[in-house]
């Protein structure tokens, strides 16, 4: 009986420890996941190369039949101009090159979109102390030039870019997670001018200075929060124009709305969506949305004088009627809560992902677009990011695994898959693919791949 009772102990003290193992990793797990959103750094994992020493400055600048110079594309809608993709995907797509140099060392995460002109391709890295700017031959993958400048960065998330560069003329506008707004030249580098904007009471919101840089006429628009919610510098001089607002920051890129044959700005910020005169930053109105932590990030739908906008954390979306002077709500719902993802509209429908992107279970759905009525919704391409090109959807999941998705309001439409289209992903993959000029271009980290689209 003695013996029994010893092994029928040692068996539950067994148990009792296995279990505490378990709550004792679950517990670090979670912990972990506290710190890397609020204060830490992904880290880099595969293969980080050693950054070339060889650029070649004097290659000529060209153009392509669909280029990507900024945020969301050519018309700010998530569009490529690129058409006879193949969409045949049973044997994959051809990859054409990769490079695994984009940031150094070991916390350096950065998760800025690549721009391409032509032979062009441009986007931001890091290392430890530095912000990187690289310049890619788009067909090749090789360097053609890197600027780079000293920049103390928090580390949530990673110090690297979060907004996507852009490609204006000669000049390239790059914007870090500091503040930086940086004009280069894009033929070889070289820096223009660069400007800091908590030199004008901006303040870093949680998660770093977001908003993709918005050439406007003459004006390249970001986000600053603080005293100096909405900042417009001249685009060639670097010096400032205007600066409106006070208030948190959002992580959104603006847009533009035309009402009445006037251009006007969106600006998504932290508290609503406002809606400012572009030639002297004057608040026209706004829509008040606040969400827990001040987190919004997706960019405002436009279609003609009607707006949607969406976002994370319970929220969901509304489309309003927008006027120069005020506006009127059409529909909210909670069918839509984007939490970073953009929604694409095609054919008076929205198609976008919903949800939390910390985990790969995320909803992609179809929305009518005046009513706010939900068409389908399906979870079988996880959680994640879309393009759109020749009449398809490109849909990204966070990791890394490609989907193309044929629009059609009556039902969901799988054409296609490739899984593990980036190699490697363990922190969720969160850039949005680009399609340029024929091309697919995916971003990780460090990582960008790029796949031949055509047949």
């Amino acid at each position: 009986m003695l013996t029994q009772h010893l092994l029928t102990m040692k068996k539950r003290t067994k148990i009792i420890l296995i279990i505490v193992f378990v709550l004792l990793g679950a517990v670090s797990y979670f912990a972990y996941m506290i710190y890397t959103i609020t204060a830490g750094s992904e880290k880099l994992t595969g293969k980080v190369e050693a950054v070339p020493d060889a650029f070649n400055t004097n290659l000529p600048i060209t153009k392509g039949f669909a280029d990507w110079p900024n945020w969301r594309g050519p018309a700010f809608d998530g569009k490529s101009a690129t058409t006879g993709i193949k969409t045949d995907w049973n044997d994959g797509l051809k990859k054409l090159w990769q490079v695994d140099f984009l940031c150094q060392d070991k916390a350096t995460a950065s998760w800025a979109a690549p721009v391409v002109q032509g032979n062009r391709l441009i986007v931001p890295g890091r290392d430890m102390d530095n912000d990187l700017l690289f310049c890619l031959n788009s067909e090749t993958g090789e360097l053609i030039w890197k600027g780079s400048y000293a920049a103390t960065a928090e580390t949530s998330h990673g110090p690297g870019a979060r907004a996507t560069p852009c490609i204006d003329s000669t000049f390239v506008y790059s914007f870090g997670r500091s503040g930086d707004l940086v004009c280069w030249q894009l033929l070889d580098g070289k820096q223009v001018w660069r400007k800091n904007i908590k030199d004008q009471g901006g303040v870093e919101p949680q998660w770093g200075f977001s908003s993709s840089p918005f050439i406007f006429g003459n004006k390249v628009i970001v986000q600053g929060g603080g005293t100096a919610l909405v900042l417009a510098y001249d685009k060639i001089t670097g010096d400032l124009i205007w600066k409106s607002l006070e208030g948190e920051a959002g992580y959104s890129a603006s847009v533009s709305i035309t009402i009445d044959n006037e251009q006007l700005l969106l600006v998504y910020h932290a508290k609503a969506l406002s809606c400012l005169d572009s030639e002297n930053g004057k608040e026209l109105w706004r829509v008040p949305w606040e969400t827990d932590y001040g987190v919004n990030a997706s960019t405002p739908l436009v279609d003609g004088n009607i707006v949607f906008h969406t976002s994370g954390y319970g929220m969901g979306g509304q489309a309003i009627l927008a006027k120069k002077d005020s506006y009127k709500l059409l529909w909210k719902n909670k069918v839509i809560a984007a939490q970073h993802s953009d929604p694409i509209l095609i054919d008076g429908y929205i198609y976008s992902y919903s949800g939390e992107s910390s985990r790969n279970t995320g909803d992609f759905k179809c929305v009518e677009l005046k009513t706010g009525k939900e068409m389908w919704s399906t979870d079988k391409i996880g959680w994640g990011t879309t393009t759109f090109a020749d009449g398809h959807l490109i849909c990204q999941d966070i990791k890394g695994n490609v989907f193309l998705v044929k629009p059609n309001p009556s039902k969901f439409e799988l054409v296609g898959e490739i899984k593990t289209a980036i190699e490697k992903v363990t922190n969720p993959a969160w850039t949005v693919p680009v399609v340029a000029n024929g091309k697919l271009y995916l971003r990780y980290l460090q990582r960008l791949v790029c796949y031949d689209l055509m047949p």
